[in-house]
């Protein structure tokens, strides 16, 4: 069955997410100043990640709401019992220096184009609807998608087979006639492979270590896997 669409990750898939992370809250802690503890700002921005790991987690299992989440990641980074408002203040303002440094990846829109003509395209993401949407609205790109499909929203994550048949609902199309390209290898390549869907992990690390999954470093590669390897749908070469 040949694919019909491409669906996307958006964060550090085609939006660098963690640049702008990394640079919002280096700028916030320039005014905020370190809260006790730290030693250093890189090992608050490796605190951070932590965190936001940990709490995203508890999120795309159904164990806080995203306001929540948002609140238990500053309390735990600073150290303090804050109160809701004081949590969504502080938040508030890491949030404008964070959206300062958004920026998709150089070679999203470029791969966009290239296959424009030949796919359809949506996005599946463990955020919220309300969020991602201004996010690529402001980075020009919201138009290229059909559809924008969001955990917070649907109340069901990533790799759970719901969330990617939620979207594949919303395209009109059966799961093998959808490809998921993300850069995470188990919430969603395997997460999407286990869904039925089509799978490529971006791993723009090169990390490597999945001989199971597909796998690619750069964005630039995907058009010609796409239209030159029959497991995805290309015309065999073969009489």
């Amino acid at each position: 069955m040949p694919i019909r669409a491409v669906l996307w990750d958006i964060d550090d898939t085609i939006f660098d997410y963690t640049h702008a992370d990394r640079t919002g809250l280096r700028e916030h802690l320039k005014t905020e100043g370190l809260p006790d503890g730290y030693t250093s700002v890189e090992q608050a921005l490796v605190r951070w990640r932590e965190i936001t790991d940990l709490h995203w987690a508890r999120f795309a299992a159904g164990e806080t709401d995203w306001e929540g989440q948002r609140r238990e990641r500053v309390r735990c980074f600073t150290g303090t019992e804050l109160s809701d408002r004081e949590a969504d203040a502080w938040f508030a303002r890491h949030l404008a220096h964070y959206e300062a440094a958004w920026a998709l990846f150089p070679d999203a829109v470029p791969v966009l184009d290239a296959l424009a003509a030949d796919y359809r395209h949506g996005l599946l993401s463990n955020s919220a609807a309300h969020n991602q949407d201004r996010k690529l609205r402001t980075l020009g790109v919201r138009d290229r998608f059909e559809v924008l499909v969001c955990a917070a929203d649907l109340g069901v994550a990533k790799p759970a087979p719901g969330a990617f048949h939620a979207a594949c609902d919303a395209l009109r199309l059966d799961p093998p006639e959808v490809l998921y390209v993300g850069d995470h290898p188990d919430i969603d390549a395997a997460g999407a492979l286990a869904a039925g869907l089509r799978a490529v992990w971006l791993d723009r690390a090169d990390l490597g270590g999945r001989p199971e999954l597909e796998r690619i470093t750069t964005l630039d590669r995907l058009p010609g896997l796409l239209r030159g390897d029959t497991r995805f749908g290309a015309p065999s070469t073969f009489g």
